[in-house]
């Protein structure tokens, strides 16, 4: 019996009024069986109904947005769930990468040959909700009790190089063995450099789900690393202790996962291996800037008296997100629970209300106006000379700053 939401029951049965049996299928399934819960759910419609009647159906309960009539994907906001509802489909494969497939749309198929062309059997998994019944025709549920990845057909699974990587993320994530036939396909498509095939963006993807959504993201890089990739650096410790102080942000988990695997990187070294994965621009400049300010904590930490240390680093970064790198990386070298140069960096930092966000600027470039001077591009360097006074503190509110701005400019 799988728990789905009784808020669907109103959709399935509307289906069925249409002689159509809705069977959700993959990852909620999947999920479910591992008591984690799910807010995305797919659901495959069997039965005699065209693309355009199933979409006209779904219209009543939300905007629908048609991915692709050639895969035959409606997706349905439903309340707080996001829906995708697809026709059961063979794929054959006719070109190189993992979009070279000959999508073959039949609602008429048996689940078996529906699901045969997934890429793991614990994906392979359906709930029948009229019959209340699983649907299980390749053991995946035995495999998630067993905890061993284990691939639908080795022979379809060598035409997608992507799962090369889900392999790695699936038992990263899920705490998999992965079974001996599938490792040496996977090790055997790398040879092959299949990974060649897909462009770096869906690389990343996978990439990103093994750092964000395991609790030992580890195991995926050694899955990776044995499998003969060059996506790994020997820091995979550190984001293990990442993984344990993740904040609510996705985008700081992962320039946070990425400054751990480059922490001890030259520049040149850090820029490389990120522009492997990614050409995010921002993301690259966010994760530059966390390994070379984690360089400067022990020096903050013995000069710890002088504030002005503390200022110019939050003026790089935030503070609370270096100390969560540099604290990992201590906690994976390191046995001891103490960590004192971070605390005592934490406790001076929120002392001074700078551990998330740098010193408010007291002088801005209308102060300079009021004192008769017209715009210049020199305003630039007036206001970087008076934020460094600033943090030096030469002046602590905007009366003295503004005396200070008359004494700089000699007026």
């Amino acid at each position: 019996m799988i728990n789905y939401p009784s808020k669907l029951n109103i959709i399935f049965d509307k289906l069925k009024n249409y002689d159509i049996k809705p069977i959700i299928v993959g990852g909620f399934i999947r999920d479910s069986l591992l008591k984690i819960e799910s807010k995305d759910i797919d659901i495959e419609v069997y039965g005699e109904i065209s693309f355009k009647k199933l979409e006209d159906i779904l219209k009543e309960f939300g905007n629908v947005n048609v991915v692709g009539k050639s895969f035959g994907v409606c997706k349905l906001k439903f309340e707080d769930y996001d829906l995708d509802f697809s026709f059961p489909r063979i794929d054959n494969k006719i070109k190189s990468g993992h979009r070279g497939f000959d999508v073959e749309i039949d609602s008429n198929l048996d689940f078996k040959t529906a699901a045969s062309r997934r890429d793991f059997t614990i994906n392979a998994i359906g709930y029948d909700v009229e019959e209340k019944k699983l649907l299980d025709p390749f053991c995946g549920a035995d495999d998630l009790r067993n905890k061993i990845l284990r691939a639908v057909n080795l022979k379809s699974f060598i035409e997608d190089p992507l799962r090369v990587l889900r392999a790695a993320q699936f038992c990263a994530r899920f705490d998999l063995k992965i079974e001996d036939n599938l490792f040496f396909t996977c090790k055997d498509m790398i040879s092959k450099n299949l990974l060649a095939e897909l462009p770096k963006e869906r690389i990343f993807e996978e990439i990103k789900k093994l750092l964000l959504k395991s609790q030992k993201p580890s195991y995926g890089f050694k899955l990776l690393k044995e499998f003969g990739t060059d996506i790994y650096t020997d820091n995979i410790s550190v984001i293990d202790e990442i993984a344990k102080r993740l904040t609510t942000n996705n985008q700081t988990n992962l320039v946070l996962m990425l400054a751990g695997l480059c922490y001890n990187f030259e520049l040149t070294q850090t820029e490389n291996f990120i522009l492997k994965l990614t050409d995010e621009k921002e993301l690259l400049k966010r994760v530059i800037n966390l390994v070379q300010a984690n360089n400067e904590i022990d020096n903050i930490y013995k000069n710890s008296t002088d504030d002005y240390l503390l200022y110019k680093l939050a003026a790089k970064v935030n503070i609370d997100e270096l100390l969560i790198l540099n604290s990992s990386i201590y906690f994976a070298k390191n046995s001891q629970k103490v960590y004192r140069a971070g605390e005592e960096i934490y406790k001076r930092a929120k002392e001074l209300n700078i551990l998330k966000e740098k010193l408010p600027t007291l002088l801005m470039g209308r102060d300079i106006l009021k004192l008769g001077l017209k715009a210049s591009p020199k305003f630039s360097k007036i206001l970087d000379e008076a934020y460094e006074a600033q943090m030096h503190g030469k002046f602590k509110n905007h009366n003295e700053a503004m005396l200070w701005l008359k004494e700089y400019l000699k007026l």
